[in-house]
């Protein structure tokens, strides 16, 4: 049996979200069908509001409803202090901790040749263009720890380290509460790369 138009419509879009297949989407397309008007008409608002008012910030890059970011307008942050994140919700992610307290640099993604995202496609001349002034001492290259992440991390470190700033890598390893028996090579191998002194 073929849904109503209207239903197949919400489903297809739903299947546009990330991790979203077919029973979820229509579960949700059928969920959205007994929500109140008024509910599914904020939401809707919601979502033209995203697309329409937000912007990346003309600085670093992070989204942003004015012309820069709250980070990037806050004159007390440690100017000396780069982290270079992939993406938006990283920096989000990086202030719920509240112990860093420099700037922000968004890439909006990472080298993929395989999904033919080279350099110019990301935030990287921006980047660079920051570091001429001679305030910044460090950049924090803070790339996921995949492949893509490893490699977009390299290529900025071989970028950055000519102009003479200390290039610095988040470490990675094993996380808190985890047994090392369950843990994979890479993993291991990160957090014996990573390890401090006591």
């Amino acid at each position: 049996m073929n849904y109503p138009l209207p239903i197949a419509k919400l489903i297809e879009s739903y299947m546009k979200l990330p991790g979203i297949g077919a029973k979820t989407a229509t579960r949700l397309a059928f969920y959205t069908i007994d929500m109140r008007e008024e509910d599914v008409t904020e939401f809707a608002r919601s979502l033209i509001s995203v697309k329409r008012d937000l912007h990346y910030c003309s600085i670093c890059g992070n989204i942003t409803e004015d012309e820069k970011c709250a980070v990037c307008a806050d004159d007390s942050r440690d100017k000396s202090t780069i982290l270079v994140v992939e993406e938006s919700k990283d920096v989000m992610s990086m202030e719920k901790v509240r112990e860093y307290h420099g700037l922000y640099h968004v890439l909006n993604g990472v080298l993929s040749p395989m999904e033919g995202t080279g350099p110019d496609d990301l935030n990287i001349a921006s980047l660079i263009k920051r570091l001429h002034d001679d305030t910044v001492k460090e950049v924090i290259i803070a790339t996921n720890a995949t492949t893509d992440g490893e490699a977009t991390a390299m290529y900025l470190s071989r970028l950055i380290k000519p102009a003479g700033i200390k290039v610095t890598r988040l470490a990675h390893g094993l996380s808190v509460g985890s047994d090392i028996e369950y843990a994979d090579e890479v993993t291991l191998l990160k957090a014996v790369e990573g390890r401090r002194e006591l």
